[in-house]
């Protein structure tokens, strides 16, 4: 079953102050099966976060159409969830009542709210936390707060917009696992955006690269590695500097020189 789907996607910005008008991306197709991960990367600018936007119906395409689930997106739906660089936890809320507040704006019950919540929590290894606040925690711990908060409403397509890169190295690691498993035991679909090479073949099935602006779609690398759900185990793999080697050529990054796999 397809979840996630673009087809023939233009998107064009007005020009500021007389200037002509910007193509962010032109003619982009391309879909992600159930319960596939897919990571996109290309150069700055190429119109990567702007498929995310069309895709959770934040924007609308010039051309084209985004399809989730069969139902073309036209507007913000429960069947999307977004997370973003920054958590954007609300500081005046717990970490339980941050994690409940998509579910709360869906009036859900606040018996299941809680219950869903503390779930959530509790699979992140977060659930003595549940009564703090955002400053109580670490930056590591309130992207996992956050991760918990995009799964509450249960979406069928999670749209990930570089979510580890305002962490450090370690925690990027834990980070990655903690998300590998817990999409992978969900049975979840998701598109991620990621300047880190490396990260994009531990994380994804395929790889879809883009080209500079207007972005198009250049090429597909299918990630021929066991572990998804397992980032760490996937450092190990001498593979891992060979798909990321392959990816630098195709962006045409200086020397295509390999990462080499964890001892």
């Amino acid at each position: 079953m397809i979840r996630l789907e673009y087809r023939n996607v233009t998107m064009r910005f007005p020009g500021e102050a007389g200037r002509p008008e910007l193509t962010a991306i032109r003619d982009v197709s391309f879909a992600l099966a159930d319960g596939e991960v897919v990571a996109l990367i290309g150069p700055s600018g190429c119109g990567k976060s702007t498929l995310l936007n069309i895709g959770s119906g934040l924007y609308g395409p010039s051309e084209g159409a985004a399809f989730v689930d069969g139902e073309r997106v036209v507007a913000p739906n429960a069947h999307v969830a977004f997370m973003l660089q920054k958590d954007l936890l609300l500081p005046w809320r717990t970490v339980l009542d941050n994690v409940a507040f998509g579910l709360e704006i869906q009036r859900r019950p606040a018996l299941e709210r809680v219950a869903r919540a503390r779930e959530l929590l509790a699979g992140l290894q977060l659930g003595e936390f549940a009564g703090h606040y955002p400053h109580q925690l670490s930056g590591g711990m309130r992207q996992r707060v956050a991760l918990a908060r995009t799964l509450a409403v249960e979406p069928s397509v999670l749209l990930l917009d570089e979510p580890f890169s305002a962490v450090d190295a370690q925690t990027r690691m834990v980070l990655q696992r903690d998300l590998a498993r817990t999409v992978k035991q969900a049975g979840k679909t998701a598109l991620l955006i990621t300047h880190d090479l490396a990260e994009a073949v531990l994380m994804a099935d395929r790889v879809l690269v883009m080209s500079p602006r207007p972005g198009r779609i250049i090429d597909e690398i299918t990630i021929d590695m066991p572990h998804r759900d397992d980032p760490i185990a996937r450092r190990a793999d001498k593979r891992l500097g060979e798909y990321a080697a392959t990816l630098m050529h195709r962006l045409n990054i200086g020397e295509a020189a390999a990462i080499e796999p964890a001892a």
